[in-house]
């Protein structure tokens, strides 16, 4: 029990769970993004984000450990338009997780996810999904022009990586538990709304989700509409 409530303080003089201005969640997504794909030998493989259905990006993810550790993070998905034409408005997530150990100390982690078809995008949109139960996840392959596994493309709905201190590589998420952030999207939209609201309409995107569309655009353009064949098996 003290070795709990030593990690709980350890949360909280952090500021782990202080609130962020939706704004600045944004602009930090976008920055991750930006970053992490201009590293043409280091970054998520092209194949796979033009064949992505929703992207989520959750920057500084939290991990404390001491005896028990944990994991918090807040970020942003957003999907494709049902047009082809460019990515839809955000939804605010919250990525939670928790594992057993004996480190002392904490870190600060990006997340970038890719849902790589229709079943992951439909989960994506529910009150609550557990990686590796209710979506399957596998540790994305590092590369902009690597050769994506195909047993990664065929069968995993969900594809992650982590960057932590320069590092960037795939990372397993298996566990962990991805929630809807109501409050955020009402201070982004004016009122309440659900993901599913949000992620499945064409919704518009307010103006400080600009930059991070426009990242996501820039690096991620399909030549015409055919090449945005839904995988829905």
């Amino acid at each position: 029990m003290r070795g709990l409530a030593l990690a709980a303080s350890f949360l909280v003089s952090t500021g782990l769970w202080a609130a962020q201005p939706a704004h600045e969640r944004l602009t930090e997504s976008a920055n991750v993004f930006s970053e992490v794909m201009a590293t043409p030998d280091k970054g998520i493989p092209q194949d796979l984000l033009n064949k992505a259905q929703c992207v989520i990006i959750i920057p500084s993810m939290k991990k404390a450990a001491f005896v028990v550790g944990g994991e918090y993070g807040k970020g942003f998905a957003t999907c494709r338009k049902e047009s082809g034409m460019g990515w839809g408005a955000p939804a605010a997530v919250k990525l939670e997780g928790g594992s057993v150990g004996f480190q002392i100390g904490g870190s600060a982690t990006d997340l970038i996810l890719l849902v790589m078809n229709r079943r992951g995008m439909d989960k994506l949109m529910s009150d609550k999904v557990t990686l590796g139960a209710d979506a399957s996840v596998a540790a994305g392959p590092v590369g902009r022009t690597a050769a994506a596994n195909t047993d990664l493309k065929m069968n995993a709905e969900i594809l992650a990586w982590s960057r932590a201190k320069g590092l960037f590589a795939g990372i397993s998420l298996n566990g962990a538990s991805l929630r809807p952030e109501s409050d955020v999207n009402a201070e982004l939209y004016g009122h309440k709304m659900t993901n599913r609201e949000i992620l499945g309409a064409d919704l518009q995107a307010p103006d400080s989700a600009r930059p991070l569309i426009s990242e996501l655009d820039k690096y991620s353009m399909r030549s015409n509409n055919a090449d945005r064949t839904v995988e829905k098996h």
